[in-house]
């Protein structure tokens, strides 16, 4: 499984915008992803019941037990990618893939580092009580009303801004692409965290556009 690099971040968001997307398919993508729906809604059931598995082994043995990590993963990747598809970014028409692997082909990817060791201490209160200044920052961004695949707030608002400049001017604007992704790539990094597969404490920053390339060569720059 690929990973990323970790000497700069345990949680990696990539999206590349499709040059051409459709006028109108958007309008009716909330249908078209009810599949989607069904399923992510019984796999998110499993997750939390992973998590909560994953919760003991951490606290009794340092470690997030690789075969659920990767299904936690998955889960993430697929919700990622129809978000991405759908109201959470619009900027793919190519229809997701009913996949928990990586999917490198997609042009929305999700990578989290799997951790060899997990402080059995903060497994016991990160997941609410230090997440809880980013839980009020990501209630802004999705309305209050995040589950996994779908969010209202500003994403939406943003995502539903660039449908119309889709349809209208025929162009999705990069400044707003680059907004959108940065905000769903928050999202992600505190769902990571907040799931129990990292220790490295969510930045409080807005890492804009559809690669981490720029962040990832000041890191290494030591800058």
């Amino acid at each position: 499984m690929d990973t990323p690099n970790s000497s700069h971040a345990p949680v990696a968001v990539t999206a590349e915008l499709d040059s051409r997307l459709s006028h109108w398919l958007w309008l009716v993508k909330w249908i078209l992803v009810i599949p989607h729906w069904i399923v992510l809604f019984f796999l998110w059931i499993a997750f939390i019941v992973v998590t909560v598995i994953a919760f003991f082994a951490i606290l009794f043995t340092e470690r997030f037990p690789r075969g659920l990590f990767d299904f936690n993963l998955g889960v993430l990747r697929w919700s990622w990618r129809v978000s991405y598809y759908s109201y959470g970014a619009l900027g793919t028409d190519r229809y997701p893939p009913f996949s928990l692997g990586p999917e490198p082909g997609y042009p929305a990817r999700l990578d989290i580092a799997y951790p060899e060791r997990l402080s059995r201490s903060q497994v016991l209160v990160k997941w609410w009580l230090l997440a809880i200044p980013h839980y009020l920052v990501i209630a802004f961004f999705t309305g209050g009303m995040q589950v996994h695949w779908w969010s209202g707030g500003l994403i939406t608002l943003l995502t539903l801004i660039a449908g119309f400049a889709v349809a209208f001017t025929d162009r999705y604007p990069r400044d707003l692409f680059a907004l959108i992704v940065g905000l769903n790539r928050w999202v992600l990094r505190v769902a990571a965290y907040a799931s129990l597969m990292t220790d490295t404490y969510p930045p409080f920053r807005l890492d804009q556009g559809g690669t981490e390339t720029a962040r990832t060569e000041r890191a290494a720059d030591g800058r």
